[in-house]
């Protein structure tokens, strides 16, 4: 064999071993976090030493960033080649075509991992810039789905907005397809697209959600100081992630001692189970105050994605992601997944309730209910891509275009 063909073979068993490395690491990242993961894990599933990977990649950092930007690679293609499509819905439904394909055959065991982008400010400068900038990019891309002259009407911050609300439907949606059968993708991408091009209000139904009241739950007498530590907490762990939001943070956060925080919870564990609760209890709270009001199902969905859009950035939000159950023990997880499941269901019920009553579209009512579990989670970082943001806006930029149409004026 001449030295050309050594060197090739060589290059090529480098790269194969550097995709397994950054397969693996994907898999650790999504389910432990950056602060979780750790090289002797990913070292371990690729069956090699430790050092090995870092011949590859130095630090745990790297590696991390590595996997964030080949995830925005992925994305970044799948944006280049809808952008071929003449119009804007043919572009989001060749987004949606391609999307799904993947994740499909992540499910079959063709194609590596998809990378949660949960974590990204978790990773340590100057990497976390470089990867928030190469995020901010595909962000710009694809909001050129919201360009041009039909879409002169909207303001940037209505672009932005819209593009974000596109963006986290696809990245939330791996909460929720494995409830169904790859086989069963087509429909659900036919049933995602038509209710983001279409809505799900009813012909002649017009966007004026009512008020609901404040659903924060009343602490027991005594406790109030509570609500302020579950609202500290939940911010924090929102913003780092449950593994980079450490005992020592929170209680900083909070300008108490650990001693203290251990007074209240037996563990970090513990303190999430009552932020999802309280999570759970808050969107709960609406959904019953939208099911007194008098009218239609529509009014009823209309007020109650309304109130938890405004809430998540009140004094009292947000409300907990759903991404921070990937870190919990898998029987917890199993009961925080089951209270999403609930709210998801509470929806499903409003839109069947309405498809009856003439107020809401034929849609699939389980698909559009996570749909807007997926925006609810999504409205929590919304004020990081519209400055400036006031609470009583976000609903009409952001609840509106999901429940209306990402295309309506």
């Amino acid at each position: 064999m001449d030295d050309g063909r050594i060197v090739g073979v060589a290059t090529e068993r480098y790269a194969r071993k550097k995709e397994a490395i950054l397969a693996a690491a994907t898999a650790v990242l999504n389910r432990q976090g950056v602060r979780g993961m750790t090289l002797a894990d990913v070292a371990a599933r690729v069956g090699l030493i430790t050092t090995s990977v870092t011949y590859y990649y130095r630090k745990k950092d790297d590696l991390a960033a590595a996997c964030f930007l080949r995830g925005l690679e992925r994305f970044d293609a799948m944006i280049g080649q809808a952008a071929d499509e003449p119009d804007p819905a043919s572009r989001l439904r060749r987004f949606l075509d391609l999307y799904l394909d993947l994740n499909r055959r992540v499910r079959l065991g063709e194609a590596t991992p998809l990378t949660s982008f949960t974590e990204i400010k978790a990773l340590k400068e100057p990497l976390r810039a470089s990867v928030l900038g190469a995020f901010n990019d595909l962000f710009r891309r694809v909001r050129g789905f919201f360009e041009g002259d039909a879409f002169d009407h909207l303001e940037k911050r209505e672009r932005n907005a819209r593009t974000h609300l596109l963006m986290e439907q696809v990245f939330w949606s791996g909460t929720w397809l494995r409830r169904y059968d790859v086989d069963d993708y087509d429909r659900v991408r036919d049933k995602m697209y038509d209710i983001l091009v279409h809505g799900l209000a009813a012909p002649g139904r017009a966007w004026a959600p009512a008020a609901l009241p404040d659903p924060t739950p009343l602490p027991p007498d005594g406790q109030e100081s509570r609500e302020t530590f579950l609202v500290a907490a939940t911010r924090l762990i929102n913003q780092r992630g449950y593994r980079g939001a450490s005992v020592e943070d929170i209680s900083a956060a909070l300008n108490v001692t650990k001693g203290s925080f251990y007074h209240h919870h037996d563990d970090k564990d513990a303190l999430v189970v009552e932020c999802f609760q309280r999570t759970f209890a808050v969107t709960r709270k609406s959904q019953a105050d939208a099911r007194g009001l008098k009218g239609t199902s529509w009014d009823q969905l209309s007020a109650a994605t309304a109130t938890l859009v405004a809430y998540q950035l009140s004094e009292h939000g947000p409300l907990l992601r759903a991404s921070s159950m990937g870190a919990l023990p898998t029987d917890i997880r199993h009961d925080m997944a089951e209270g999403y499941g609930r709210g998801s269901e509470r929806f499903a019920a409003m839109i069947s309730d309405g498809m009856a009553d003439g107020s809401i579209r034929a849609v699939d009512p389980m698909i559009a209910a996570h749909m807007i579990n997926s925006m609810l989670n999504a409205a929590a970082s919304l004020g990081a891509w519209v400055p400036g943001l006031e609470r009583d806006e976000a609903a009409a930029l952001f609840a509106r275009p999901l429940l209306m149409g990402v295309f309506t004026h």
